[in-house]
């Protein structure tokens, strides 16, 4: 149909609704495609996302992705907001992860909480009702999790704009805080799209071993989708390099191949494996409240101050 053809107002309703309504690989809304925005050159830097200052929202969203498990998105997310907040900056923790590790962490106990991310994202309430002080730690905050979001994944799915939920939810909270942390789940479906959607960037955790890293590609993929579909602004701010033991030449290889072949820059220094890590969670702590002076410790203040340019505190 061109704009000189006669309008049939009931083809043009079906149009416009279908343009609506019908979704794409169950995650995204269909655009027509010249209105789609083609994807930003690769950006490395740290500027704040420009739709994010149009919701009003916090001057960064940074969203912690990787499919993969066990690759420390949770410990990365939980270090850096510990690390920031030593910096001055007012933090916001977000726990997208039904398995509630994140808050678990941080001395909640996700099964005893009345209200989480999930009346959230359900529509019982808003995102400053649910905001919890993270206990001791001054200027950090985290809106928590409990496993009833893995039931928010079913009702998003049913929801016109499912993919923007948390940018909207996140909105009204801009004034309150600097930085927002979101500690994505362990796959690429619609809580991680919802992740990717809020934020302005991403940090990619990757344990150094070949398994881990086979799954970048796929995570760069989806990025590009976010991109295309929902979210332009989207700038990927590098590779995390996680349970690193420098003694060993594989976990040399595996960093050198993951920059070679997807032009991720790598974050210094990498964060050594180390038995700390492990123990801190238990105790409602992050490596720097455990074990201030460590390796472990030092590595996430050191790429904290790079986000930030802030030089690094004493420990």
């Amino acid at each position: 149909m061109t704009l000189l053809e006669p309008v049939d107002p009931a083809n043009a309703l079906f149009d416009a609704v279908h343009l609506l309504v019908v979704p794409l690989d169950d995650i995204f809304w269909s655009f027509p495609l010249d209105d789609m925005v083609p994807p930003p050159p690769p950006f490395h830097g740290s500027r704040p996302s420009t739709r994010s200052r149009r919701l009003g929202a916090v001057a960064r969203i940074v969203a912690v992705a990787n499919q993969k498990g066990g690759v420390a998105k949770t410990t990365t997310v939980h270090s850096l907001g510990f690390a920031l907040a030593e910096l001055g900056r007012r933090v916001l923790l977000v726990d997208l992860d039904p398995q509630a590790c994140l808050t678990f962490s941080l001395g909640l106990d996700p099964d005893g909480l009345d209200r989480s991310i999930h009346d959230v994202f359900v529509r019982k309430t808003k995102a400053a009702d649910v905001r919890r002080p993270v206990p001791g730690v001054e200027g950090l905050a985290v809106l928590p999790a409990t496993i009833d979001l893995a039931g928010s994944e079913v009702h998003l799915l049913t929801r016109t704009g499912r993919e923007h939920v948390l940018a909207r939810a996140l909105a009204p909270l801009g004034e309150d805080h600097d930085v927002v942390l979101i500690d994505c789940p362990p796959s690429l479906g619609v809580l991680t799209i919802n992740g990717l959607t809020a934020a302005g960037e991403v940090l990619v955790p990757l344990q150094c071993e070949a398994l881990s890293y086979r799954g970048v590609g796929q995570l760069l993929e989806t990025i590009d989708d976010v991109r295309a579909f929902a979210n332009p602004d989207l700038q990927v701010l590098g590779v995390i390099a996680t349970m690193y033991d420098e003694r060993t030449r594989h976990g040399r290889a595996v960093l050198h191949d993951v920059h070679e072949r997807y032009g991720l820059p790598v974050l210094q220094p990498p964060v050594r494996k180390s038995v700390r890590f492990a123990e801190a969670p238990s105790r409602g702590r992050c490596i720097l409240q455990h074990a201030p002076r460590s390796p472990g410790a030092e590595a996430y203040r050191a790429i904290a101050a790079q986000l930030t340019g802030a030089p690094r505190p004493s420990a």
